[in-house]
């Protein structure tokens, strides 16, 4: 009607709803604000009424000065290196006195050794036998470590575990062992990483111009290229 053209286009009483219930949500959120105002202490303070401001129309918050100096955030820079210089240098140790106990003899993504035998002829190649060869048994031709000869197993008595069972436990603490050395390897390569990182955050504390070469990634640290200076 001409009377209600002001008004707009009539709406769905969903949309009256909808907007019914912003309204009122607005007006309970005023309410809670004022009577937050209202029963506020005129006395009370706390510190962000100083540091807080508004700057160009936004509501900023002054961040509080660094209370440490270049000299002592390299110190303590290098005080962290040394902590994780002395924690790889124990896993170092601890790598190589594995490998001593393990002589990553059946290690998994070892390289298989080779084993050459030269020949004059055609026929010695065909009729070459590798159980003959190396004078053991056929069951222990694929052993790359404790392969005895024929002569030995004849003169003395075989040692060690024998019973199936005990030989797949021993195997499985082997594997444990190849396991935990893997880990070993992989943590101090780790530490070996952080070390470089915390070094390059230590030395662009100066005040030298520099230049990034290199972007830090997971497994290498920022390589940044410095203005070269003469120092008496």
């Amino acid at each position: 009607p001409a009377a209600r053209r002001r008004l707009g286009l009539l709406e769905k009483k969903k949309d009256y709803r909808l907007r019914a219930d912003d309204y009122h949500k607005k007006q309970n959120a005023l309410r809670a604000l004022q009577k937050k105002a209202l029963d506020k202490n005129p006395d009370e303070f706390y510190f962000k009424m100083i540091r807080a401001e508004l700057q160009d129309g936004v509501h900023t918050i002054k961040q509080p000065k660094d209370e440490v100096t270049p000299e002592q955030v390299k110190l303590m820079r290098t005080q962290d290196i040394k902590y994780v210089e002395m924690k790889r240098v124990a896993e170092a140790k601890k790598i190589e006195r594995l490998k001593s106990e393990l002589h990553l003899l059946d290690a998994e993504g070892k390289s298989p050794n080779k084993h050459t035998f030269f020949f004059d002829t055609k026929k010695e190649v065909q009729e070459f036998d590798i159980a003959t060869h190396l004078d053991t048994i056929p069951e222990l031709v694929g052993r790359t470590y404790n392969r005895p000869t024929i002569a030995t197993l004849q003169k003395e008595t075989l040692k060690g575990a024998t019973k199936p069972a005990h030989l797949k436990k021993l195997a499985q603490q082997r594997k444990n062992q190849y396991d935990l050395l893997k880990q070993r390897i992989e943590r101090e390569k780790a530490m070996f990483v952080v070390a470089q990182k915390i070094q390059t955050r230590k030395d662009l504390l100066d005040k030298t111009h520099k230049v990034k070469v290199k972007k830090e990634t997971k497994n290498s640290p920022a390589i940044y290229k410095f203005k070269f200076q003469r120092k008496r």
